[in-house]
C-alpha cells in the first residue's frame, strides 16, 4: 500500500528574476513523497510548482488538491490519467515522484545513459531582464562561460535599448558562432509587433517566444505565415488539455516551434501529447524548465533526454536560487550532466 504527504518550501532568489510579468523575489513550491508502507525507507520525490499569474493551476484551491490527491494515492494512476488534467503541475509532480519510488527513490527516473552519466544536453543560455548594464554583464558571463545559444528576455525595458544590445551582440558574434532567441512573454501589441519582427531578421535571430498575448489565434496564424523570424509558442499552449483543442490550436497556427514547460502543459503525459502532435506537422520543439527547484529540474532534464533532440534546450542551471538542494546536476560550459560521483542533499526542515 502506497502512503504519500507534501510539504511547502519557499525558493529565494540568488537576485530578483525580472520577467514581463514582473519580478520574482521568491519562488513558491510543494514536494509530494511517496512510500510503500512495506518499505518505508524508500521513497520517490515530486515537485508541484505552478507560477503565479502564468500557470492554470496557480488557485486558491491548489493545497486541497494536492491534499486530496496524497489522500487517494493508491489511484494515482487514475490521478495521472484523468483526475489532475486541468492540474499540471501537480500531475508532473505526481508523475516523477511515483517514477523516482519504482527506480528504488535514487531520483533516477529511467533507465537511461544521461542518468549514468555517460549522455549530456546542450542548453542555452539565459539573460534576465533588467537595465542595459546588467543585461550586457549577464551576456559576457554566458560567452565566457562558453554558451553557444543564448536567450534573451524582452518586452519590459525599452525595446530601442533591447535591440541596442542585440545589435552589439550580433556586431561580436555572427549567427553561425552564436544563436540568439529571444522571449517576449506576449509583450507586443500586434499593431506594433511587425516592426519588431523584421528588426529580429535583420539580426538573424533564431526564433521569437510568443510575440504577442496567447488567446489570439488568428492574428498568431497570421504573424506565423509572414513571419520572417520563427516564431515558438509558449503561453498560448498553457490551459489547452483537450486533444482535439490542441489538434486545433497547432492547424490553426501552424507555428514554427512549440516550447514544453511539463510544469506548464500538461506534465510528462501532457507534454508527450504535445511532441507527437508537433512532430506530426514537422513543428520543431524544445522543452524547458519553469524555474523549479533541482528536483524539478532533475526529472525534466532526464524526461528530455529521452528524445532525440539536436537543438539547445531551455534547461535551468540550478543556480538561482539560495536555497536550492545539492543534487549531480552539473553544467560544463552549456552541457548539462548528472555526475554520478555526486550526492542528493534534500532537506525541507
Amino acid at each position: 500500500m502506497l502512503k504519500a504527504e507534501f510539504k511547502k518550501y519557499q525558493l529565494q532568489f540568488k537576485r530578483p528574476a525580472g520577467t514581463s510579468r514582473g519580478v520574482y523575489k521568491v519562488r513558491d513550491c510543494w514536494f509530494i513523497r511517496v512510500w510503500n508502507t512495506e518499505n518505508p525507507d524508500v521513497f520517490g520525490w515530486g515537485e508541484c510548482a505552478p507560477l503565479p499569474d502564468l500557470s492554470c493551476d496557480a488557485l486558491p484551491n491548489y493545497e486541497t488538491i494536492l491534499s486530496e490527491v496524497c489522500t487517494d494515492i493508491n489511484r494515482y494512476e487514475y490521478w495521472i490519467k484523468d483526475g489532475l488534467v486541468e492540474w499540471p503541475s501537480i500531475r508532473f509532480g505526481l508523475e516523477t515522484a511515483i517514477l523516482d519510488l519504482n527506480g528504488g527513490g535514487k531520483r533516477i527516473l529511467f533507465d537511461m545513459d544521461f542518468a549514468e552519466g555517460r549522455q549530456t544536453l546542450t542548453i542555452n543560455g539565459l539573460i534576465w531582464m533588467g537595465d542595459v548594464a546588467f543585461m550586457k554583464e549577464q551576456i559576457a558571463l554566458k560567452l565566457q562561460q562558453g554558451f553557444r545559444c543564448v536567450k534573451m528576455k524582452i518586452g519590459a525595458i525599452d525595446w530601442e535599448n533591447e535591440l541596442a544590445i542585440l545589435k552589439e551582440i550580433r556586431k561580436s558574434y555572427s549567427a553561425d558562432i552564436l544563436e540568439l532567441r529571444v522571449d517576449a512573454n506576449g509583450a507586443f501589441a500586434v499593431n506594433e509587433v511587425q516592426d519588431v519582427l523584421k528588426q529580429l531578421s535583420e539580426l538573424d535571430i533564431h526564433s521569437i517566444e510568443q510575440p504577442i498575448k496567447q488567446g489570439q489565434w488568428k492574428e498568431m496564424a497570421a504573424l506565423c505565415a509572414s513571419s520572417p523570424v520563427g516564431i515558438a509558442l509558449d503561453e498560448e499552449l498553457i490551459g489547452v488539455h483537450d486533444w482535439h483543442e490542441k489538434n486545433e490550436l497547432l492547424d490553426t497556427i501552424k507555428p514554427q516551434y512549440i516550447i514544453l514547460k511539463p510544469s506548464l502543459h500538461g506534465g510528462l503525459k501532457g507534454s508527450g501529447e504535445w511532441i507527437k502532435l508537433a512532430e506530426e506537422r514537422n513543428i520543431d520543439w524544445w522543452i524547458t524548465s519553469a524555474l523549479e527547484s533541482n528536483i524539478g529540474l532533475n526529472a525534466i532534464a532526464q524526461y528530455t533526454a529521452l528524445f532525440d533532440s539536436r537543438m539547445p534546450q531551455g534547461l535551468g542551471t540550478g543556480q538561482l536560487f539560495v536555497n536550492n538542494f545539492e543534487s549531480p546536476l552539473t553544467l560544463d560550459g552549456d552541457q548539462l550532466r548528472y555526475d554520478t560521483t555526486k550526492e542528493w542533499t534534500i532537506d525541507l526542515d
